[in-house]
């Protein structure tokens, strides 16, 4: 079997109209690649890198008042894998403040490894749903 056919290409081609999107060196650790990011992002919005699952590397911009994570093909943040709720979480803004809150999922929200039910978000949180695991950076709001 060659090369080619051990590793085949994606059929699926995302469209990179921010800059955010930028292809994932995996030399370099997920979170340095989201903070060469992060200045790109408009004031107060946040992002959330893909750090463990199938999309490893992928970008999610938060920049809506509610952003809704899950398994459900119409979540914001759409996590194609069983062991996400069909509505996982959601992530709420409020003044620059970023929190995330669980929807009663099945297998729990994790912040830092440490189930919760609603949380403020830091930047370099550590966020788990199902066996995805996102960090969370957020740009300075301005006044």
């Amino acid at each position: 079997m060659s090369t080619a056919e051990n590793h085949p290409t994606s059929e699926y081609q995302i469209e990179d109209t921010a800059g955010l999107l930028a292809p994932f060196d995996g030399t370099v650790g997920v979170a340095a690649a989201a903070l060469e990011h992060l200045d790109t992002l408009p004031p107060g919005a946040a992002m959330l890198v893909v750090k463990r699952g199938p999309t490893i590397g992928l970008r999610f911009v938060l920049q809506q008042p509610v952003t809704t994570a899950g398994r459900h093909p119409r979540s914001d943040i759409y996590l194609d894998d069983i062991t996400v709720s069909r509505l996982h979480a959601e992530f709420h803004c409020d003044d620059g403040e970023y929190r995330i809150i669980d929807t009663n999922s099945l297998n729990g929200t994790y912040l830092n490894r440490q189930p919760v039910d609603s949380a403020k978000l830091a930047n370099g949180d550590e966020i788990q749903i199902g066996n995805f695991r996102l960090l969370f950076f957020s740009s300075a709001a301005t006044s």
